[in-house]
């Protein structure tokens, strides 16, 4: 009975020394930097940029010398802080990036959606709600306008529209459908 308690409290001490250990010798493999530029990015996964997503352009951006302009969805904001953070001068959105000033969002017609799903399995950011079969829709607030959702559409039901920012969120603006 004695052994058992000593080897329980032999085990109790090597986990407290090892819980001390985690604590003061915190190890990350990651780059602090890497991670204040991916924290900048907007984290939408749209591939705007001509990378997967987010973290793979910050990891360009940072080991490659990549251009920190090439995010739509981060905008001109997005670029000026990351020049502000990686100390160069601030470039503007680079033009084959911009579509043009205008927010859009995603909009299904819902009489001719099949409801295949693919447009949910493409959008990004969540923005398309729906299931198989029933109708989909798009939360225009959450939408980025990225247009990831379009190629995949069999039935060509999806269009982009322009939106106007409120403090609400967004007005759409149907009078061009």
């Amino acid at each position: 009975m004695i052994a058992i308690l000593v080897f329980i409290v032999l085990i109790l001490a090597i986990a407290l020394i090892l819980t001390i250990a985690s604590q003061k010798l915190k190890i990350t493999g990651k780059n602090p930097l890497l991670e204040k530029i991916n924290d900048i990015l907007p984290q939408t996964q749209c591939g705007q940029c001509d990378y997967p997503g987010c973290n793979p352009y910050a990891e360009a951006i940072l080991n490659a010398g990549e251009a920190i302009n090439k995010c739509p969805p981060g905008g001109q904001d997005g670029a000026d802080a990351l020049a502000e953070l990686l100390g160069v001068e601030t470039q503007e959105l680079a033009s084959k990036n911009i579509i043009d000033d205008k927010k859009t969002v995603a909009l299904i017609d819902e009489n001719d959606c099949i409801g295949c799903t693919l447009c949910i399995k493409a959008c990004p950011v969540d923005a398309i709600l729906g299931a198989s079969k029933l109708m989909t829709t798009v939360i225009a607030n959450e939408c980025t306008g990225c247009e990831l959702c379009i190629p995949p559409c069999p039935v060509d039901c999806i269009i982009m529209i322009e939106v106007k920012p409120t403090l609400e969120g967004f007005v759409l603006k149907l009078e061009n459908i």
